[in-house]
């Protein structure tokens, strides 16, 4: 079994309502007015200390968290706006350690619970240990933060004598480092290790603590495409940038010949077969990465999504690929049609595949998330069924990592739905491991799956997805057939 994770921050559970400019649920962050308010680089750290504030107490994704800091994160400039997100994100990535070496120097073990005294401690300590940042800028700023909050105030010394501890204890701090015993919790380590042995599990961990990458998904030929962003053609089909050049920079963006999006969350959508002149669903579709591959293929697609927000997000971007769907706002377990050829349910999960790249997600779900979200797939699950034609292709997709949104889910559905079969998925035909194809023939791809032959750039989402095939009246005489008489 895994350790047991050092004790928790205080400060870091749900906050009681209350008003001001922090919003609901959120304590308001009393300004002292004594600290060197202009001081260079001080506001990007307000803005990343508050975002992991919300983050953890709000139980929001962090890209929200950034966007609603009332550190001013609308007056950041970019370069300030990514510090301040590299920092946060950095925080949450290591937040085991984190916590464990402010927890080892500190009396009884805790950082007292005043105000914004607590993040500034986590963030000043991720920068000491983990970015490329002089140990004593990081810690000057950590402590004129705790000087600009009314309640953290009365603990600069503390602060500044922990963190300052922290910069003279680094080398033996990261030497006790680990992603799988420290820096994942306790809850999910333990699920892991459960539900895939622990060779699995701790390559898993090792994965989310490095920097995701950038694939690339070809509206055409990906060779060609490999080529001229000078990125590596993975077995799956995908492009991966071997560079860190901003995405809109590069060849072909403009003119809509790629999209961004991870080799795993790109396979779903393969597994539907879609071609020209076939009537296929995609439910729940927003963003839209696995619309556009549907589109792209000729198929005649309707998309429906929940959110006119995010609806919106993914008709900007079929516009900028020159793709054309018909999009219907609506929820996916209500929306009714004819059936369908194929249909693509990429359902609402927990999203635990993807702690590479949101690895906030890791400190704000909990179980009963994951067992809520399942009975919310079990519904879609059922309708998304009733839109498939007899003979047609349904394919069930989640990045999650969790058995009960994925084989587990399936599993269930199955007992109670005879009206549907199992189509395997073929290792060759996706490029993938074998390792990433389940006896029962579903798609499992763990984040360390891929590419093995490609260590410096390996990793890449976690995904679960099934294909399953509606039972036609042929499909039923000739298992009549096959039977012994």
């Amino acid at each position: 079994m895994p350790p047991k994770q050092p004790p928790k921050t205080p400060g870091n559970g749900s906050g009681k309502n209350s008003s001001g400019k922090n919003g609901p649920g959120m304590p308001a962050l009393r300004q002292s007015g004594k600290s060197r308010t202009n001081m260079p680089g001080l506001m990007a750290r307000r803005v990343a200390a508050e975002a992991v504030r919300r983050a953890i107490r709000e139980r929001r994704a962090l890209d929200d968290a950034l966007g609603l800091s009332s550190g001013g994160a609308q007056h950041l400039d970019a370069a300030d706006f990514g510090l301040a997100r590299a920092i946060a994100t950095v925080t949450f990535r290591r937040m085991g350690t984190l916590r464990a070496a402010l927890a080892a120097r500190l009396n009884d073990g805790r950082i007292p619970d005043a105000g914004i005294l607590a993040e500034a401690m986590l963030t000043g300590a991720a920068q000491i240990l983990f970015m490329d940042v002089p140990d004593h800028a990081a810690v000057d700023l950590a402590v004129e933060l705790a000087k600009s909050d009314r309640l953290a105030m009365h603990y600069v010394p503390l602060a500044n004598a922990v963190l300052r501890r922290i910069g003279r204890d680094k080398a033996a701090i990261l030497a006790e480092a680990d992603p799988y015993t420290t820096d994942t919790p306790e809850w999910l380590a333990a699920r892991w290790l459960a539900a895939y042995g622990e060779e699995n599990a701790r390559a898993m961990a090792a994965v989310h603590g490095t920097l995701p990458h950038v694939d690339l998904t070809a509206m055409g030929d990906a060779i060609k495409l490999a080529d001229t962003v000078g990125g590596i053609l993975l077995p799956t089909g995908s492009v991966r940038l071997t560079s860190e050049a901003p995405v809109t920079t590069l060849p072909g963006f403009a003119e809509g010949v790629f999209q961004v999006q991870d080799a795993a969350s790109a396979l779903p959508a393969r597994l539907l077969g879609a071609k020209p002149g076939m009537r296929v669903l995609d439910l729940c579709a927003a963003p839209g990465g696995k619309t556009a591959q549907l589109a792209a293929t000729g198929a005649d697609v309707t998309a429906v999504e929940r959110s006119a927000q995010r609806a919106e997000r993914l008709t900007e971007n079929l516009a900028r690929l020159r793709l054309e769907i018909r999009l219907v706002i609506a929820d996916a377990g209500d929306y009714t049609a004819e059936p369908f050829d194929a249909v693509l349910l990429d359902a609402p999960c927990s999203a635990t595949g993807t702690i590479r790249r949101h690895p906030e997600i890791a400190w704000t779900k909990r179980l009963e998330d994951i067992l809520a979200l399942a009975r919310q797939q079990q519904r879609l699950l059922a309708h998304a069924a009733s839109l498939v034609k007899p003979g047609g292709i349904l394919v069930y997709s989640t990045c999650s990592l969790e058995p009960e949104e994925g084989e587990r889910q399936i599993a269930r559905w199955l007992a109670s739905e005879p009206g549907f079969a199992i189509v395997p998925v073929d290792a060759e035909e996706l490029g993938v491991e074998p390792a990433s194809i389940t006896p029962e023939g579903f798609l499992r791809v763990l984040p360390a799956h891929l590419p093995a032959h490609l260590p410096a750039f390996g990793g890449l989402d976690g995904f679960f997805a099934a294909r399953l095939r509606r039972i036609s009246s042929s499909d039923k005489i000739r298992i009549e057939e096959s039977r012994p008489a």
